[in-house]
This record gives structure tokens, C-alpha cells and sequence, in this order.
């Protein structure tokens, strides 16, 4: 005999055609929960097939059948829904099966007649496998459902579905405050970290994703303040070209002592080459200085040496940018000015690459949030070592 089980608000959108249900947020908000009541709910009443999935799946701990099971015994329907080893099944010829993205990328390819697909932990699933997934999902009305707690803004998920806002996408943000069921117990772990670690305390229970990360390539090595050049400060351009929807930049940067200083950046996209003096114009004295370029572009130097710029291609070798970060890394700290912020915003971000299993820092630099820090790294490259050869003396300006 079938219980009647309250859903939470929030959740009623479940129950509407939809491709796509995102739901995303801090813990104690129910997701799962909610999710697996409403699909078993939504299976009783008309034969469904669902695919439960997410990136790794190594064996069925890993995997939402318990979760299921236990809904199965609060929605009272065990006399519906059959439950083996390898999947959850109902009278009506409804069926769960359970397959994880990367380890069985084959099995994910050549199902078909899903109706709904689950994909939980979804924080964790790469580009290729959305890529691999997405069309997998391709019956008539068929509908895919995510559920996650966000990690950082450039996760796939977040970047795929909360950032693009496509107008087949239920998106919903929702917290512990809108889950009637929130116990006392997770409410004092909830209140304890508010106290002792608020940064902290956002991410994980208010759900917002992590400024900082032991990925950020920068991280404690950069701040954001006011200051001025001193008399005499010898200075350093560096400008990338950009592509697409990519901006050309420019920026302006000096060293004293052993601290690096950015005092100015500009940048803007689609410039045509026509235009590129009025953003270079921006920079202080920047048409009395040497401008080191991105050497992808040498027809657009040697552009702008005909209208007078002291332009210079930047040498380039394997392992370049390892070294220019490096060596960016090997400053003191970094002060960019207030009037800086869209060097400050890829200082912010600017990350390696983590396993999305072990959640270990990889030693390769991700080719994202990088324009002005490009720009940054021609503008110091006569400074930079190359593996292997000596190092240019630095210039230290007064």
C-alpha cells in the first residue's frame, strides 16, 4: 500500500515537461532525495525508463540504487517495484538501470528508449562525457535531470547550464532554508561553520561556487590596491592579439625590489587592426615604449610599426607559458591596481587542471582566463628563463 509522501515545493517542477531539470546548491536541500521520490513516483504511474549515471561508477555503491531503495520503502511501494543487484523494476515494465559515463562510455552510447536520465554528482562530469551523453538522450520528450553542488564556475556543468540559461533549461538554485525536513543535527554543523569559516560556510551550505581554489595558479600571490609609480620606474608592455570572440589586450606592468606591479590594462573585442592604436593609446606613454606581441600576428607588428609603435615579437619555446608563469610565481607578490579588475578577474581564475576523481592539482595550466596574463608574460619575456639557458638580468626600476 502506497504512503503519501510530502514533496517539497521546489521540487513540484519535476513533474512538467522540461529537457532539461537543473537543480544546484548547498547540501541539506534535498536534491537527491527529492529527485529519486519524484522519478519513482513519475515510474508507477506510467511505464519510464530511466537512466541513473554519473561520471565514475566503479560498482553500484557508487550509484543511487540505494537511495532508491530506501525511497521505495518510504513511498510504501515494494510491492511494486522489484529491486535485484543491477537495477530497479516495476510491474508496469518500468525499469532503472545504472551506468557510469567514463567507465562505460560504449554502454552510455548504445542504450536506447530512455525517457529520463539522472545525472547526479553532476559537478564532477566532463565536456566529453556530457558529449557522449547528451545525444544518447534522444527519444521523443525524452528529459535529462542534474542535480549538484557547485565547485567552481568553470566546471563544464556550471559553464554547460547555470551560465548559459538556455530557455529548454528549469534551472533552480536551492538551499538547506527550503527543505521542510533540515535537521537539527546538520542545522549545528551548518551554524558551527558560520562561525569559524564563512568563505566556507557559502560554498558549502549556501551553495555558491569557490572563489579560491588549490588549483588557482595565483592564489595568495597577488593583491588588489591602490598605489602610484615611482619617478623613474622603467616600465613593460605587453599586448595579445585576439581571435573570435577572444579580446586584444594591453597592459602595462614594472618591478621594485622583488614584487611586480599592473598598473594599467585595457582590452576589447573585435578590434579591427585599423582601431588597435586607440586601445594601446589608453596605456600611458605606451607609444614611447617597447610593445611586446604575441608573435602569432607578425602582418599586425609590422601594421603597427608603420604608425609608429616600437613593436617587438616575443620569442616563443616549448614549455613557454610554464616558464612565464613560473616566473610570474616568482615575484614576492603581484599589485595590481584597482583600476585593473579584468587582470585581477583571470588572476582569480586562472587554474591547472584537477582529476575529477581524486580532486588531485594536475601540473598542466588550463588554456582559459589567460588574455591578460599572456600579455603579462610578453611584456616580461626578455626576464624569463628558458629551461636550460641563463636568465636575462632582471631590471629593477627605482
Amino acid at each position: 500500500m502506497s504512503r503519501l509522501v510530502q514533496i517539497p515545493k521546489p521540487y513540484k517542477p519535476l513533474f512538467k515537461p522540461k529537457r532539461y531539470k537543473v537543480y544546484y546548491g548547498g547540501r541539506g536541500a534535498g536534491k537527491s532525495w527529492s529527485f529519486a521520490l519524484c522519478l519513482l513516483i513519475i515510474a508507477s504511474k506510467k511505464r519510464t525508463r530511466i537512466l541513473c549515471t554519473r561520471e565514475i561508477q566503479s560498482s553500484m555503491k557508487d550509484s543511487v540504487h540505494k537511495l532508491l531503495t530506501n525511497c521505495i520503502d518510504m513511498l510504501g511501494l515494494d510491492k511494486f517495484y522489484r529491486i535485484t543487484r543491477e537495477g530497479v523494476y516495476g510491474v508496469n515494465g518500468s525499469e532503472f538501470i545504472f551506468h557510469g559515463i567514463r567507465h562505460d562510455p560504449m554502454q552510455i552510447k548504445s542504450l536506447e528508449g530512455v525517457d529520463i536520465c539522472w545525472v547526479e554528482e553532476a559537478q564532477k562530469i566532463s565536456n566529453e562525457s556530457w558529449d557522449i551523453l547528451i545525444p544518447t538522450i534522444r527519444k521523443k520528450g525524452s528529459e535529462i535531470w542534474i542535480s549538484f553542488n557547485p565547485n567552481l564556475e568553470s566546471d563544464p556543468t556550471f559553464e554547460r547550464f547555470v551560465k548559459a540559461n538556455r530557455p529548454d533549461t528549469n534551472i533552480r538554485k536551492i538551499n538547506y532554508d527550503e527543505n521542510p525536513f533540515f535537521s537539527e543535527e546538520l542545522r549545528a554543523e551548518l551554524e558551527y561553520l558560520r562561525r569559524v569559516n564563512y568563505d566556507e560556510y557559502l560554498h558549502i551550505w549556501e551553495g555558491d561556487c569557490k572563489t579560491f581554489s588549490v588549483s588557482q595558479i595565483f592564489r595568495n600571490k597577488f593583491i588588489i590596491e591602490d598605489f602610484e609609480a615611482p619617478p623613474e620606474t622603467v616600465f613593460y608592455y605587453g599586448l595579445d592579439w585576439g581571435f573570435s570572440q577572444d579580446p586584444t589586450v594591453i597592459l602595462r606592468c614594472w618591478v621594485r625590489d622583488s614584487d611586480l606591479y599592473i598598473d594599467y590594462d585595457a582590452g576589447g573585442r573585435q578590434i579591427e587592426l585599423d582601431n588597435t592604436y586607440r586601445l594601446i593609446d589608453t596605456i600611458p606613454e605606451a607609444k614611447g615604449h617597447i610593445i611586446r606581441a604575441d608573435s602569432a600576428r607578425p602582418e599586425s607588428i609590422s601594421f603597427l610599426k608603420r604608425q609608429g609603435y616600437r613593436m617587438e615579437s616575443v620569442h616563443k619555446w616549448g614549455g613557454s607559458v610554464e616558464d612565464g608563469v613560473e616566473f610570474i610565481r616568482s615575484f614576492g607578490i603581484v599589485h595590481i591596481h584597482t583600476r585593473c579588475m579584468e587582470t585581477a578577474g583571470e588572476f582569480v581564475k586562472y587554474s591547472y587542471k584537477t582529476d575529477r576523481v581524486t580532486g588531485d592539482v594536475l601540473p598542466t595550466i588550463i588554456d582559459n582566463h589567460n588574455h591578460y596574463i599572456d600579455a603579462l608574460r610578453y611584456a616580461l619575456q626578455p626576464m624569463i628563463k628558458q629551461k636550460g639557458k641563463p636568465r636575462i638580468a632582471r631590471v629593477i626600476g627605482a
